[in-house]
């Protein structure tokens, strides 16, 4: 049976983390973290696995998403918008203590890019078109270069690369000479997959935007939404948790209001040039 394919219930919901389990390892914390939750929350759900290439897109069209991680924008684009639950708040010093990320564009670690500038005339990556690290922050990022340019930065771009995983691929084989990740995403593989990781480095990275939250797409009760993020609240000082929530680069959760997402909707209408036009 598909594990995605759990028969609707009250008691049965669905978590899943998969937009973060950067390698098997940091999946396996967070699938350790989510059920700490839940048995801390009494809550009998299930903890799928939904691993690549599976579309996220699908997943997060279910309806019966108890704890599950959305990017922000289709969060933001949804008529019927999921509840949003939590939001992580990664502990590097970049990130502030905030519920934030960016989007690193990176090149080869051996380019002779020392500038974002520099890649221009080249090739550049995206994930897909409708992510928001991997696609609209990219060109929002590099829309006022094409203006003050008034032509093409690029001499081609390449699209569906999926993942930060994919990005990466593409520019060790040299089939890019930029590309973008998810920060968040980045730092796990730099914590977790340093050799990987290696292969790049970034010489750029966007403004901060509200990261992918935990969301649910199934109608919760108040108390049930309130036992949940009490166990998510707890995770911060739990003594248990403390090693793994170091591996995940995790300071805790936070609980902000929806509309701090709304933005990222209206960037995706905005001005910027299209991908396949940069």
């Amino acid at each position: 049976m598909d594990a995605i394919s759990t028969s609707q219930t009250a008691q049965a919901l669905l978590a899943n983390a998969r937009m973060y389990s950067a390698t098997p390892s940091v999946k396996a914390d967070w699938k350790t973290l989510l059920a700490w939750v839940l048995i801390r929350a009494g809550l009998h759900w299930d903890l799928i696995d939904y691993d690549a290439p599976a579309p996220l897109s699908v997943l997060w069209a279910r309806n019966d998403l108890g704890l599950a991680m959305m990017c922000g924008l289709p969060f933001a684009q949804r008529g019927e918008r999921p509840t949003l639950v939590a939001a992580p708040i990664p502990s590097p010093a970049r990130y502030g203590g905030k519920p934030v990320y960016f989007t690193d564009i990176v090149v080869r670690a051996d380019a002779p890019y020392r500038s974002l500038e520099d890649t221009f005339g080249g090739v550049i990556g995206y994930t897909l078109a409708d992510s928001m690290s991997g696609g609209v922050a990219l060109r929002h990022h590099l829309a006022p270069y094409r203006e003050a340019k008034g032509s093409r930065l690029y001499r081609k771009a390449v699209g569906e690369l999926v993942n930060a995983r994919g990005v990466i691929t593409a520019l060790a084989d040299g089939r890019i000479d930029a590309g973008p990740l998810d920060s968040y995403y980045h730092d796990l593989l730099k914590a977790h997959d340093p050799a990987f990781a290696a292969q790049v480095r970034t010489i750029a990275s966007t403004t901060a935007l509200p990261i992918p939250p935990l969301v649910a797409t199934a109608d919760l009760p108040e108390e049930t939404l309130a036992k949940v993020r009490a166990a998510l609240q707890a995770t911060a000082d739990a003594p248990e948790l403390a090693p793994l929530m170091q591996r995940l680069l995790l300071a805790g959760f936070a609980f902000p209001d929806p509309a701090d997402y709304l933005p990222l909707a209206a960037m995706d209408g905005g001005p910027a040039p299209a991908l396949d036009d940069l």
